[in-house]
Order: C-alpha cells, then sequence, then structure tokens
C-alpha cells in the first residue's frame, strides 16, 4: 500500500476565499451592475479599463461612444440578464484609456461588461456581425452593410487597441 499525503488540503468554495478577514473574489467578475453609484464598483472599473477621457480627450477623439446596437447573440450569463424583460436587446460600447466598456439595461437595472484591451478579442464573424469576446462573455451586435456608424466606430476601438497596446516584453 502506498501512503497517501497527509497534508492538510485547503478547500475553497470555486467563487471565494477569506484571506486576511477580506472577502475576494478567485474569478474576477467583470459583468457589474452599474445602476447606483457605488464607489466600489467604480474603483473597479477605473483600475480594469481607466478613467474617462477628458472633454478635450473626446472631441479630439471626435466621439468615444457607439450608436444604440442590436444585440444577436450572447454567453449564458449575458442571455440569463436579458431575458427577464421582453425588449428589444440593445447596447452600446464606451472606449476608455485602456479598454472598452459594454452597456446594456434589463428590467430597471443597467449592466456593464468591463473588457480591458489585452483581453478584447473583436472578429467580424458573419457578414453582418461583430463578436466582442472577454474570456468567457461574448456579445455579438448587428451590423448593417449600410450601418457606416457601427463600421466606424469599431474600426475605431480597433485602431486605438493597436496603437495603445504594448508590442512585447521591451515596452512594458
Amino acid at each position: 500500500m502506498t501512503k497517501q499525503n497527509t497534508a492538510p488540503v485547503l478547500f475553497l468554495n470555486a467563487q471565494k476565499a477569506r484571506l486576511s478577514g477580506k472577502l475576494i473574489s478567485l474569478k474576477e467578475k467583470m459583468l457589474l451592475n452599474v445602476s447606483y453609484n457605488n464607489p466600489e464598483v467604480t474603483r473597479k472599473i477605473n483600475n480594469e479599463v481607466g478613467k474617462p477621457f477628458t472633454l478635450r480627450e473626446r472631441i479630439k477623439m471626435k466621439g468615444i461612444g457607439s450608436s444604440k446596437l442590436f444585440i444577436t447573440s450572447t454567453s449564458i450569463e449575458i442571455h440569463n440578464l436579458l431575458i427577464l424583460d421582453s425588449y428589444v436587446n440593445t447596447c452600446n460600447i464606451e472606449m476608455r484609456p485602456s479598454g472598452i466598456i459594454v452597456g446594456f439595461r434589463s428590467l430597471l437595472e443597467s449592466y456593464a461588461l468591463i473588457i480591458p484591451y489585452y483581453k478584447l478579442r473583436l472578429y467580424k464573424g458573419k457578414a453582418e456581425e461583430y463578436s466582442i469576446y472577454r474570456d468567457h462573455y461574448f456579445i455579438k451586435i448587428r451590423a448593417k452593410a449600410n450601418d457606416k456608424a457601427t463600421h466606424k466606430f469599431i474600426k475605431k476601438v480597433m485602431d486605438y487597441k493597436a496603437e495603445n497596446l504594448p508590442l512585447g516584453p521591451e515596452d512594458l
């Protein structure tokens, strides 16, 4: 018979662990309810994607927000929020210095998917659809061929991402 390891085993709840008296999340949740002015949520967003652009920067960039975007498909966590009401599912995107915020509403609550540029994956899947990914979250939005504003904004996001991401270890 082999001797089994008798070292103490640390059992962790899949979502949370208690460390030095503070409750911390093991899987950082970046799908946030932003309906209320909560300093903790604001701090989390600012740490992840940076503080909002100044008015001067917004004017220089010719806008940092998208028009109304129609959602065609989502990951299960977002889908579970969107099916709570019977309205047309729409979202908008806000650019930040280090990422984007995809905002949408369900019932009377506002939600935001926080995506830093280094985790942002943006694909043009079908002919009239863009897919926005962050880890296991995704949102697919409709972009008709004649919807120039959406195509222009997505290009602006991709160009800004390319300009502001470090290329390699020497850039850090």
